[in-house]
């Protein structure tokens, strides 16, 4: 009976009655969101300049800066107290978020965002603000290599006529073959190539070709149109 009594003191002084939860210092809150904010708006500028998608989403980066603030602003709240942080894991268990990412690296940026605002909301400051830097410089980095060399789709439909000077183009560039239709009044050919600086003075010697009705060039990133 001495001990269960014991045991219970224990738990109402040393997690229901934290002194941590009163005394708080808005000065460390203040500091905490700061550098979380801080971070937030590099997240936003290194995603604007490293974005090679489709169609850039103004609120999807802006979702950045607030998801690492609020990240913060939770781990500062669960921190002053043991029963506060196991009802916020509980109520954040049954949240469910539907949003569909369509480019893989986006979700690189979310737990980014998580990670910094976790390190913020810790007061872990140089950890947040020194591993960020690293993150941002790597990202930029693989985006700038991405431009060197990219992807293209080559569309090109011509008359039968035509082929073996199509042919002939081709054979001077790095191409693969990734489709081949064949109707009566035209073929239609689909190649990927790779291509540096956005060279394309290569499309005009096509179209020039008599016989080649259209010759299109469109840029790829996996499975969907750029």
């Amino acid at each position: 009976m001495g001990d269960n009594l014991n045991f219970d003191n224990i738990i109402k002084k040393s997690v229901l009655n934290l002194e941590a939860f009163r005394n708080i210092s808005y000065i460390d809150v203040f500091l905490g969101l700061l550098c979380a904010f801080i971070i937030g708006m590099f997240i936003f500028w290194v995603y604007k300049k490293a974005f090679r998608g489709v169609v850039y989403s103004y609120n999807y980066n802006v979702s950045f800066v607030l998801m690492t603030m609020i990240t913060a602003l939770v781990i500062m709240t669960i921190s002053t107290n043991i029963v506060l942080s196991l009802g916020m894991v509980g109520a954040l268990s049954i949240v469910r978020f539907r949003n569909a990412v369509k480019d893989p690296l986006d979700i690189v940026y979310m737990f980014w965002a998580l990670a910094a605002g976790i390190a913020s909301g810790a007061k872990l400051y140089p950890i947040a603000l020194f591993g960020s830097l690293l993150i941002g410089v790597t990202l930029l980095w693989l985006s700038r290599r991405k431009i060197r060399e990219q992807p293209f789709l080559l569309i090109i439909r011509h008359t039968e006529e035509a082929a073996n000077e199509v042919r002939e183009q081709l054979r001077k560039l790095p191409y693969r073959l990734k489709s081949k239709t064949v109707r009566r009044e035209f073929t239609e050919l689909t190649v990927e190539l790779r291509l540096r600086d956005d060279n394309t003075a290569f499309l005009h010697s096509i179209s020039d070709i008599n016989g080649v009705q259209d010759a299109s060039l469109i840029n790829y990133s996996g499975d969907y149109a750029q």
